[in-house]
């Protein structure tokens, strides 16, 4: 295989960033695909911890293309701030190591105050959105009013479309949100500036990955949230505003769907997801809270403390069927060390009827009775261990359970935050 692809099964934060960090070792290209900057992965390389939120996770690899697609909305301030850092730390030294997108839409001041405002006045009925403006930037991509950076490019063309996309927008937020209005040219100046930085990166990225996967060169597709989250398919409407499903790789970069040959499901030992919207296996009492302090589980951008529960077996069981899902990378199970019962969920149960997959209803998820198995627990750390054989009886045969339940096998087994703190059971991805 030339072309993997990885995706988060659950609501997000699953480790992905870890994961797409250890194969790009194999890889050549790694693209970031859709989201935005609301998405933080973190990188933990010699006890050194890195957070990404644009640039693709195989950034702290030397010679590695890094891509940001057409399918990623892009706040370029933060994307300045990113690259600096990096540079600071050594990385990203040749321009030609990363590549943005001419199509990807602009992340623009007043997207941020509408997605603020609003959830604002959702009061108790809130989303749960990080307030960087990711929503209302796809809904202008969606309306055909959105700021690419390929207007970015040409200053006559940028200047009039801000102009004219401001005059809306400070109606809207004065109007209708009650809030103050923005300046035109303070925008204008600051965009500009970050034109100046970030034009020598801007490319067609499709193009360049058509020829670049036409030569056979190993590409490793990178993206954000997880699938419970997607547009689409995920807990509507406790869900992030872009497809994060892997069939997104297509529209997200630009490629065909016959150029994926692989795709590489990511899911945590355990579930967690941040922000509002049903959670069927969430713990409330002592057992969610140690999971959520030996899991370091709060947001990597938020800081917002993960709500966090058992293993949901429906969740990753109707992730696997819409991704097409090849292998399983199994994270974070040595949190799950010194439990001595653990349970998963293998179905739900609502008035009566049992649900083997996800009900589509945010309303019947609230209500649902999950269906637990219950399974002996371990006390052994497992940071240290590097193969599947030296595991625990215990905790192989719940991998092995796991695998059953969803019906695809686990191949990498993350024991660790660490880069090399990883059991890989198959040696090579592409």
């Amino acid at each position: 295989m030339s072309t993997v692809v990885v995706v988060g099964v659950q609501w997000g934060d699953e480790g992905k960033g870890k994961v797409v960090d250890l194969l790009a070792r194999e890889a050549d290209i790694i693209v970031r695909f859709q989201g935005g900057s609301n998405a933080g992965h973190t990188l933990v390389v010699g006890g050194k911890k890195t957070v990404v939120r644009l640039i693709p996770s195989g950034v702290l690899h030397s010679g590695k293309v890094c891509v940001i697609a057409n399918g990623v909305v892009v706040d370029p301030e933060t994307l300045v701030e990113e690259i600096d850092t990096l540079q600071q730390q050594g990385c990203l030294s040749d321009a030609s190591l990363l590549k943005i997108s001419e199509t990807a839409h602009l992340i623009m001041p007043y997207h941020k105050a509408i997605d603020i405002a609003r959830e604002r006045l959702r009061g108790e009925g809130k989303i749960g959105t990080t307030g960087r403006g990711i929503g209302p930037t796809y809904e202008d991509k969606m309306a055909r009013a959105g700021l690419r950076f390929v207007d970015l490019l040409d200053d006559e063309i940028f200047s009039e479309k801000l102009a004219r996309s401001l005059q809306e927008k400070n109606s809207y937020l004065s109007l209708i949100l009650k809030e103050t209005p923005l300046e035109y040219q303070q925008i204008l100046d600051n965009y500009l500036r970050f034109r100046d930085r970030l034009a020598p990166y801007v490319t067609n990225t499709s193009l360049y990955l058509h020829h670049e996967i036409m030569r056979g060169r190993k590409v490793l597709f990178e993206g954000a949230q997880g699938t419970m989250l997607d547009i689409d398919h995920g807990t509507y409407p406790y869900v992030t505003s872009s497809n994060t499903v892997a069939g997104a790789v297509c529209t997200g970069a630009g490629i065909a769907p016959q150029q994926i040959n692989g795709v590489i499901g990511i899911s945590k030992a355990y579930t967690t997801r941040v922000g509002s919207g049903p959670f069927p296996t969430e713990l409330f009492g002592s057992e969610g809270e140690t999971i959520r302090r030996k899991g370091g589980e709060f947001g990597t951008v938020t800081g917002r403390p993960r709500r966090c529960g058992w293993f949901d077996a429906v969740v990753a069981r109707t992730a696997a069927r819409l991704n097409g899902v090849n292998s399983f990378a199994l994270t974070k199970i040595d949190v799950l060390s010194g439990f001595s019962t653990l349970r998963v969920c293998t179905a739900y149960e609502y008035k009566g009827q049992r649900y083997e997959e996800m009900p589509a209803s945010a309303n019947v998820l609230e209500q649902l009775t999950p269906i637990y198995e219950e399974l002996p627990g371990w006390s052994e750390h497992l940071t240290d261990i590097r193969s599947l054989d030296a595991l625990p009886v215990n905790t192989r045969r719940y991998v092995e359970r796991i695998e059953q339940l969803v019906n695809v096998p686990v191949k990498m087994i993350s024991v660790g935050a660490g880069r090399e703190e990883t059991i890989l059971i198959r040696p090579t991805f592409f």
